[in-house]
């Protein structure tokens, strides 16, 4: 058997993932390795520690995974989204860092709220309802989610992190759906919104995720056009309610809000100056304190 030190380990994975292609291959190769050999490889390890046989194999087999795009988060079964740790795996989507940038929009909303209730659309992981649990001061937070892979990993998250979030199993689109929830403070939602030709075009990784999780309808459109139309009444005087988009939505999706009746309505960038958010707010009583007057202007 030929000795390998992690240090050979990692410098062999880069070297096979940047032949393959693929960007950061470094990082992804100690992110393989620490996986395969049980160590964290965001803190310190001892890079001259021979690699036993087993965990040789069991790194070949993790790299041969990666090299037919499959997406190193479900290789690992988890992945970080505001500082916490979510486990992922085939048949939900993956946490994007673009997301956070709803999370931002939340807390800069509501931090000096108290006993608010959130209802998180399309909910996936959980990520984003767990989190916003987590970090505002919440009465009651409820996690939609249509599909039975998607709502075990919602539970799982739920479970890990201890969360009071409600996991509801439910098709956001379904009028009979919307009846069971109480008015929300926000109503959130990282919906599909990827319209057909593009999903012709996928990133290979991309291609691993589950469909219902990115196909919009033909413009991309279909679930903000729903979820507004179904789910605004939800909202309580002065409530918000608040999207992902994709680059060069905004427009489209600001109409939406807008002819719907919804007021202040905003878009707000990512921290690359992409548009990513969309937020609007239903406004019943007048002389209303607007409240995004006190966000900062990005």
């Amino acid at each position: 058997m030929v000795n390998y030190s992690y240090n050979d380990m990692i410098l062999s994975l880069t070297d096979k993932l940047a032949s393959a292609g693929i960007t950061n291959a470094h990082w992804e190769a100690r992110e393989l390795a620490g996986f395969a050999c049980g160590f964290n490889c965001r803190g310190r390890f001892d890079s001259k520690t021979l690699a036993d046989e087993s965990q040789i194999k069991q790194c070949a087999l993790l790299l041969a995974r990666r090299l037919t795009g499959e997406p190193l988060q479900y290789i690992l079964g988890e992945w970080d989204f505001c500082g916490s740790t979510f486990e992922v795996g085939h048949g939900v989507l993956i946490p994007r860092s673009d997301t956070e940038t709803l999370i931002d929009t939340a807390l800069k909303q509501f931090k000096d709220e108290s006993g608010i209730t959130v209802i998180d659309l399309c909910a996936g992981t959980g990520c984003i309802g767990i989190t916003l649990g987590e970090k505002l001061d919440c009465k009651e937070v409820y996690c939609v989610e249509k599909y039975e892979t998607a709502m075990y990993f919602l539970n799982r998250n739920i479970e890990k992190h201890g969360s009071a979030v409600k996991a509801v199993n439910a098709d956001v689109t379904d009028p009979a759906s919307v009846k069971q929830f109480p008015k929300a403070d926000l109503i959130v939602s990282n919906p599909p919104y990827i319209n057909a030709e593009d999903m012709k075009h996928l990133q290979r990784e991309v291609t691993f995720e589950p469909k219902e999780a990115l196909a919009g309808g033909e413009d991309g459109f279909d679930f903000y056009r729903a979820i507004v139309r179904l789910w605004k009444d939800k909202l309580k005087d002065g409530g918000v309610m608040m999207f992902e988009i994709g680059a060069g939505q905004e427009d489209e999706v600001m109409e939406i809000m807008i002819q719907s009746g919804l007021k202040d309505v905003r878009v707000r960038r990512d921290m690359a100056g992409i548009n990513r958010c969309v937020t609007g707010r239903r406004i019943e009583s007048k002389g209303h304190v607007n409240l995004y007057d006190q966000l900062d202007k990005r």
